[in-house]
């Protein structure tokens, strides 16, 4: 009944067969490499703001102002929203007629449009209550408050835009059309540096251009979803209305939904401002730690969460509870697999991975120091990171916000209690520990739910493949542990000496891993899953 409404064949309808199945490897793979290739533009932005700014007060400043839109947009947008809207729409898709779906997403577009034009507002002429806030107004009387304050100001409308981004990417990856959503972030990237390098050239103040180039990344990432939207002919102008049907299902799932899908995020804001309490810089190494820890994140856990959710959804409505737990656990061996060689990589070349990347510009010796504390940290709990990515969806695909809203809410307090406890004693790698504790927590919640609701059943392989990367892991530590040098070296030799013999630890310990999956009876046919 709806197949009128695609009229035409993306490169991502194309990844579907004949049959009416679909490849989440394929897709995955055009999701990671997309959403890795923005990434890896993030990682540049970083480069060039840490180049510019290093780990000082005006770097402290900027962060703390990025991260408050993108803390709301990864709350509401990404998070809860996300998650409440489509499997709403899986149902529209499959029970409704055309008009139907179109008015409804029409309205949903009026209506969440209408909500984010008022919080914008409303955070621009707050700005400096939330940086209150947000720093429990440690900063006050430092430069790095005003700036934080007036940077903040330019900034927060970029919630408004980037949240209807991801509503628009929301509706294309329904339709499984997801190239545009996972490669529209490095517009943000592009436009930073640029704002960057021309205040630079110019003398100019240039974490404020970097502001002004946030807001403008905002605007560019919408207008690109536009044209697909239009192709499918669900591009039509906005109405406001709180009394539709599938607006009040939206509501209903949507406040539990908050902690829920972005208790991840709750826990790094919550170590952002208890970094804001210690001394200067600790905000940006903390920046650039989690920086470097969602480049595997992105790559694998967001990757797969954003295949997994939309068609997990569409089995749920069809009642195919058996390809149901497979599809799940399948996301959950493939993260096993990839991520936790991922983890032990970041950890044990931690600091050889941000002198490559950081050490240069305003950005020294000592940060690099300070940075390799948390991101160490981070590291151990990437996997339980991943994978948390990974079971959410068999939640939210059935509509149920309530279990994961506990689990999450659960997962906040141990990192609320435990940063509380450790980050006057331990700092930043007090802090660290804290979200990775949680993370854990979060991810042990999640799996125990679904395995004792019997929406996911192991598969009788998991054990053989998370001990056959275990073992892999040893023999890529043990590869890592004779090619690697000193520290010292690292920072005296030249810069492209460092991107060389990073080059040479990632190929080999990349190398030695696979082989040995492959020795253990680990074949790419174990990651291959259709729906």
């Amino acid at each position: 009944m709806l197949r009128s409404i695609e009229p035409d064949l993306t490169d991502d309808a194309a990844l579907t067969e004949g049959d009416g199945t679909t490849s989440l490897t394929s897709k995955g793979l055009v999701v990671a490499s997309l959403t890795g290739l923005s990434r890896v533009g993030g990682l540049t932005r970083d480069v060039v703001i840490s180049y510019f700014l290093g780990a000082g007060p005006i770097a402290d400043a900027f962060f703390v102002a990025f991260k408050i839109p993108n803390f709301f947009r990864r709350l509401f947008a990404e998070g809860a929203f996300q998650q409440a809207f489509i499997p709403v729409l899986a149902d529209y898709r499959e029970n409704h007629s055309n008009s139907e779906l179109s008015d409804f997403i029409r309205t949903v577009a009026g209506n969440f449009a209408l909500i984010l034009m008022g919080l914008s507002l409303v955070g621009v002429l707050f700005a400096q209550q939330l940086i209150d806030l947000f720093t429990l107004r440690a900063w006050v009387g430092e430069a790095r408050y005003q700036a934080a304050v007036d940077m903040l100001r330019v900034m927060f409308p970029y919630l408004g835009l980037i949240s209807l981004t991801a509503f628009a990417g929301s509706v294309l990856n329904s339709y499984q059309r997801f190239s545009i959503s996972a490669g529209a972030p490095l517009l943000l990237s592009v436009c930073v540096i640029v704002a960057a390098i021309w205040a630079a050239m110019l003398n100019g103040q240039v974490a404020y251009a970097m502001a002004w180039g946030v807001l403008v990344a905002g605007f560019l990432q919408l207008v690109v979803h536009l044209p697909s939207l239009r192709r499918l002919r669900l591009l039509h102008w906005p109405r406001v209305s709180f009394r539709d049907e599938g607006v009040r299902r939206i509501l209903k799932l949507i406040v539990p939904g908050v902690y829920a899908a972005s208790a991840g995020q709750i826990n790094v804001l919550v170590g952002t401002i208890l970094c804001a309490q210690l001394t200067v810089g600790t905000v940006s190494w903390f920046y650039y730690a989690d920086r470097l820890i969602q480049l595997p994140m992105a790559l694998l856990a967001i990757a797969m969460q954003t295949i997994l959710l939309p068609n997990l959804s569409r089995l749920y409505r069809k009642g195919d509870t058996d390809l149901f737990s497979e599809t799940v656990d399948w996301g959950v061996r493939v993260g096993v697999l990839l991520g936790l060689p991922a983890a032990v990589a970041l950890y044990y070349l931690s600091k050889p991975i941000l002198a490559t990347v950081f050490l240069r510009g305003a950005f020294e010796v000592a940060d690099v120091e300070m940075t390799a504390v948390a991101l160490q940290a981070f590291s151990i709990g990437l996997l339980p990171m991943v994978l948390t990515r990974v079971l959410g969806p068999g939640y939210f695909a059935r509509e149920d916000m309530h279990t994961p809203f506990v689990y999450a809410t659960i997962g906040v307090g141990v990192n609320i209690v435990l940063s509380l406890s450790l980050f006057w004693w331990l700092g930043l790698l007090g802090i660290a520990y804290a979200t990775t504790v949680a993370a854990f927590v979060n991810c042990y919640l999640l799996m125990r739910g679904l395995l004792r609701g019997g929406q996911y059943r192991m598969g009788k392989s998991m054990w053989h493949f998370a001990l056959a990367s275990v073992a892999g892991c040893v023999v890529m530590v043990s590869c890592l542990a004779w090619l690697n040098f000193d520290f010292e070296i690292w920072v005296s030799v030249t810069e492209w000496r460092r991107v060389a013999q990073i080059g040479l630890l990632v190929t080999a310990g990349l190398f030695v891993y696979v082989v040995t999956l492959l020795i253990l009876g680990v074949r790419p046919r174990h990651l291959m899953h259709r729906v």
